[in-house]
């Protein structure tokens, strides 16, 4: 089955070019184009995508509103924040408003698809470039007490001394923005191999999702 994919961009050129990079792939099929947050909103319930590549700065209703709307009331369609702005504030707030990635809009077609079969999957798709920034400002800038906090007051184990050598590699890789299949093939172990180590290193760490993960992880190796 087809991965059904919207596209959200006030620039007709730039739906144009998304389009021509993936109508000609065997696995996904372009169901619409939205010039607006408002626009998206709609075709979202009307063509019921599995991934909405959505721009950030639009007319009428920005990326960045829309995005709130659907994580909302369409939680299962996974969105790819795309933007020509390498900024913080808005890949600080794609990752608070449920974005499934975030790419730049001069990323190549290898990276586009690779982005888009990953989200598909369930999986976060945020390279190296928006990582280092959630690494820097949600964890660090924007948490000064909760850092103070772990100076301070008594301290949990880390989730580094509960995990295996194995799982600290897993760990490492998500930290770096890597997929499941992509930590897969580093290890050569099965994707569900990597998903299994995953849920037991979210368990010991007691955390129910990724980003979560990460935060605890890197808030531990801070210390």
């Amino acid at each position: 089955m087809s991965i059904r994919i919207l596209v959200a961009d006030d620039h007709s050129v730039v739906r144009k070019g998304i389009r021509m990079l993936l109508e000609d792939e065997a696995d996904m099929q372009i169901v619409g184009e939205a010039s607006d947050g408002d626009e998206a909103i709609d075709m979202v319930s009307g063509k019921q995508p599995d991934v909405l590549l959505l721009d950030i700065t639009m007319p009428r209703m920005s990326g960045i509103d829309a995005l709130k709307v659907i994580s909302e009331q369409y939680p299962k369609v996974r969105t790819l924040m795309f933007s020509m702005h390498n900024n913080p504030e808005y890949i600080l707030k794609a990752v608070q408003f449920g974005a499934a990635g975030y790419l730049l809009k001069d990323t190549n077609q290898e990276e586009i698809l690779r982005a888009v079969r990953t989200v598909v999957l369930g999986e976060l798709y945020y390279p190296p470039n928006a990582s280092s920034v959630i690494i820097q400002h949600l964890i660090l800038a924007n948490n000064p007490q909760k850092k103070s906090s772990f100076q301070s007051g008594p301290r949990a184990p880390s989730v580094w001394n509960k995990i295996t050598s194995r799982e600290a590699q897993i760990l490492t890789c998500l930290i770096d923005g890597m997929s499941s299949p992509e930590i897969a093939e580093r290890f050569g172990i099965s994707p569900n191999t990597v998903a299994n180590q995953r849920a037991s290193i979210m368990r010991k760490a007691g955390v129910k999702n990724t980003i979560d993960l990460i935060r605890q992880a890197l808030e531990d190796k801070s210390r």
